[in-house]
């Protein structure tokens, strides 16, 4: 199959870390790979941010990376990318014009928005994964909400006009059926983790302290000022937080600013370590450098960094919303405790930190969890199957139609 993957802000070759580049750029970037391999022609339409590049780049991987002119060639916080859309939809048009797709395959509301304009008379089917929602973004940040307005009433028309839905997982299906969808229109596919990359082994050299490690954007909705108050009440347990700038540009970084002072008024400055954006060649180590992973986003449509913990053989403690609800086994591979209540945290991470039996039970348990469920072969082979039945059924539709 021809395959187009459209990611209008989340370019699956940037660099991790940044307040725009986390989750979704992994996620199409590993799909794309794992749909190559499999023998598929894959383009992946992404916005150009940068003159410093190639527009198309063949990676090693097998896809095509398709840098759309759409808006300025600088770098656009993705809330103010939707003025730019129907530029982004008339480049994919001509696009497609020379390279029909059989199917595509759009990643987040906006690039559902080209997708369909895009493909709009063609019969080409369009797949939808939103990877975030504006209803719940909406619910968790009130006013502090930066997306555009209208972002909810065009999330229901992507709803009813596209072919399908792949929720990542079964709470966004719920929050979907609010906006009209009918769930039989979704399909329910995780996000992936890569098992051989994200495996167990020797963990590197520690300090002495129990280790709790926050992996992340440095974006308030993410919770790590909670994780700040958590260990700050825990004797002998230090903190890294991995993401953000570079380490050379931490100091500049308001965010950074904000979670050292924090950690500094709670007398925890010496044990609390902002390390910036890490490569991702090194995050496996850092993983097992640690004793316990925590995720306590206020809210996530997913949560790719459970899985990558759970893989490398750490258990995690989470926050119960989205994804975590159908990765994290509470008892089995981790806990969980409600968004924004550092006293359960508290709890939560102390009990886990003074158990080294029960801790590596549930990493053992994660890793097979990670194996069974997640293996991003069986996330691509599931993605596959729904291209496969909306393709064919394009084509029975066709072969109807011309008879």
């Amino acid at each position: 199959m021809k395959i187009a993957l459209v990611s209008e802000h989340a370019d699956p070759l940037a660099t991790l870390g940044g307040v725009d580049a986390g989750g979704q750029n992994v996620h199409v970037a590993a799909l794309a790979a794992g749909l190559a391999r499999r023998g598929h022609d894959v383009v992946v339409h992404t916005r150009r941010d940068s003159t410093a590049g190639p527009a198309r780049v063949r990676t090693p991987d097998g896809y095509l990376v398709d840098h759309v002119p759409a808006g300025p060639p600088t770098e656009v916080p993705k809330d103010d990318l939707l003025p730019h859309m129907g530029r982004f939809a008339e480049v994919l048009r001509d696009r497609w014009r020379g390279w029909r797709p059989d199917v595509v395959h759009a990643h987040f509301w906006m690039s559902g928005l080209a997708a369909l304009d895009a493909a709009a008379g063609t019969g080409v089917p369009v797949v939808q994964t939103f990877h975030a929602l504006g209803s719940v973004k909406r619910r968790w940040q009130g006013a502090d909400d930066t997306s555009p307005d209208d972002r909810i009433a065009l999330e229901r028309r992507i709803c009813r006009d596209v072919d399908r839905v792949v929720a990542t997982c079964s709470d966004e299906v719920q929050e979907l059926s609010a906006l009209g969808l009918d769930p039989a229109r979704a399909e329910v596919i995780p996000c992936g983790v890569d098992v051989e990359h994200f495996r167990p082994g020797r963990a590197p050299a520690a300090s002495g302290r129990r280790r709790v490690l926050v992996i992340g954007r440095l974006v308030a909705r993410k919770g790590i000022d909670d994780a700040v108050r958590a260990v700050a009440a825990l004797p002998d347990v230090e903190l890294v937080v991995a993401g953000g700038p570079r380490a050379d540009a931490l100091d500049a970084d308001p965010e950074v600013g904000r979670l050292r002072a924090l950690a500094a008024e709670l007398g925890a400055a010496d044990r609390v370590e902002l390390v910036g954006a890490v490569p991702r060649a090194e995050v496996p180590d850092l993983i097992r450098s640690s004793d316990v992973v925590v995720t306590v986003p206020w809210y996530e449509p997913f949560g790719i960094v459970p899985l990558e913990a759970m893989a490398c053989g750490r258990p995690v403690v989470g926050s119960a919303v989205g994804g975590l609800l159908d990765t994290v086994v509470p008892g089995v591979t981790g806990e969980l405790v409600p968004p924004r209540d550092p006293d359960a945290l508290v709890a939560a991470l102390g009990g886990l930190l003074a158990d080294d039996v029960r801790r590596a039970a549930y990493g053992r348990a994660g890793r097979r969890r990670a194996l069974e469920r997640y293996d991003w072969r069986c996330v691509v082979e599931q993605t596959e199957h729904v291209y496969q039945a909306l393709v064919g059924a394009t084509e029975r539709l066709t072969s109807e139609v011309t008879r």
